[in-house]
């Protein structure tokens, strides 16, 4: 197993657990977030860029639901 693998096994199982999570604290939502985006840079680095582009898009819908989840925990 090369290293580029191990990275890539690490953001998807780092976005498995996360999702798990989600519920007990919006940090574990934004951990979500930079985890697509570690999956999305794995998909590029691999040459399978419709897999990065979509983990990309995912990084950014992730990102939002934290903003918004913390902006309506803080009210």
């Amino acid at each position: 197993m090369d290293a580029l693998t191990l990275f890539g096994l690490f953001a998807v199982t780092m976005m498995l657990v996360c999702y798990a999570a989600e519920d007990r604290s919006p940090w574990f939502i934004l951990i979500f977030a930079v985890s697509c985006a570690l999956g999305s840079a794995y998909g590029f680095l691999q040459g399978a860029w419709p897999f990065g582009l979509v983990e990309a898009i995912w990084a950014v819908v992730a990102a939002r639901r934290w903003l918004m989840r913390r902006s309506a925990d803080s009210v």
